[in-house]
Parts: structure tokens; sequence; C-alpha cells
């Protein structure tokens, strides 16, 4: 999530959390209850491409008796007494079009926001850069160490220019730091833009959003070896 702090708060502030889940997560420890649900193989749905467009997909295993997320809410609010009438997943994808919501295929133009501004930089700030590696720390990878061992190591990359104004080289630690704390990677000089830095995502020792409190695009400082 963009600000991890505000939803661990709101988390433990609820009066009574019902978690969703296939693993354990920062969910589960503020949880009242816990209710396994049907993974993506074991049931339809869809995604939004990067243009926004929908890809729906159909279940892959049947007969699992795995329940989906849209049962399970279903179910819940008919022991509340409110029948949302989502049986299945063609009942969602029917709501979410007469809410005018992601089940509405639409046609994609260009863009028509203006583009932020430049960041105002800092002598020591530089501007973060970052996406997810295919092999990471993400939540279906967990007890694989086979597949692991096959990630890239986490580097922090920077251009010419930014290491030589920090002194460091291939393979020095430099600190990434944001407004909840810092990342210590060994650096790896890139051909990239001046006063960017980039790490990756979600991988071992690189936790983007926890550790920086910040996303990509964002302002952090950079500095030559470990965290002070």
């Amino acid at each position: 999530l963009p600000d991890t702090a505000q939803a661990e708060a709101a988390l433990a502030a609820a009066g009574f959390v019902v978690s969703m889940e296939l693993f354990p997560s920062a969910v589960t420890d503020n949880a009242d209850v816990v209710l396994p649900v049907a993974a993506a193989p074991e049931k339809a749905g869809s995604y939004l491409d990067w243009e926004g467009r929908v890809r729906p997909f159909d279940a892959t295993l049947h007969g699992t008796g795995a329940l989906t997320d849209a049962r399970v809410l279903s179910g819940l609010a008919d022991a509340m007494g409110r029948r949302l009438g989502l049986s299945g997943v063609d009942d969602a994808r029917r709501e979410l079009v007469a809410l005018g919501g992601a089940g509405r295929t639409r046609e994609v133009r260009g863009l028509d926001v203006a583009p932020a501004g430049s960041p105002r930089l800092g002598a020591d700030d530089v501007v973060l850069a970052s996406w997810r590696q295919l092999i990471d720390d993400g939540t279906l990878q967990r007890d694989e160490p086979a597949m692991a061992g096959t990630a890239r190591p986490p580097v922090a990359r920077l251009g010419k220019e930014t290491a030589l104004r920090l002194d460091v080289a291939d393979g020095d630690p430099v600190t990434v730091s944001g407004p909840a704390g810092s990342i210590t990677l060994p650096v790896q000089v890139t051909e990239m833009p001046d006063r960017v830095v980039w790490v990756p995502m979600r991988s071992p020792g690189s936790h983007v959003r926890t550790d920086l409190g910040v996303g990509p695009g964002g302002v952090v400082r950079v500095s030559a070896g470990g965290p002070a």
C-alpha cells in the first residue's frame, strides 16, 4: 500500500477485523477471524492492464471446494441481514458494470491530466525509481528456497555522475533514506540520469514503501556507506 503505517494503524484501530488470506501476513496479526479463500487458479476474475483495459480470466482448477472472495463476502453479508446477491463472478461483473467500475471495458485515450512538475531537490536529494523484480519477496514465492536462489541480488543503481559525486564504485555500500527509515545496498553504476537512485521495490533488504515511507517518484537522500 502507498502508506503502510497508516494501513497498519487503521487495522489496529478497527473494532473487528475479518481477513481473507492464503498465507499469514501483516493483516493476520490484527485479525479477529481469518478465512481461507480460493487461490488464483481456483477462481475466475479480471485484471486491469497498464492501459486500464479489462482482461478477464476463467478458473483453471475446478471442483476444489475452495470459496472465492466474492462468495465469502456474500455469505458474511447474508449472515448480517444484508443480501449482496453476488453468488458468482458473473454477478460481480454485472454489478461492477452497473456501478461504472472496473468491470466495464472502455476506450483508452491519451492522458488528460497535466504532468506533475519536477521535484525540488536539495544538495543531498535524489529522485527514487523502483519496480518489482520478477523473483523477489512476493507472498506466492514463500517456502521456495530453490526459486529464491535464482533471484537477482538487490543493488542500488546510480548514474555515473551521482556515483562520482558520492565517491562510490561498484560494490560499495550506499544508504537511501526516506521519511520512515533507510535501505543500505551495494552500488551498481548504471547508464541512467543524474540525481536518480533505483532500488528494487520488494526484495530482501529493500521493502521500499515500508522501509522508506515513500514510493517511486518521491524525493529521498542517498549517502555513501551504511546507516549512520
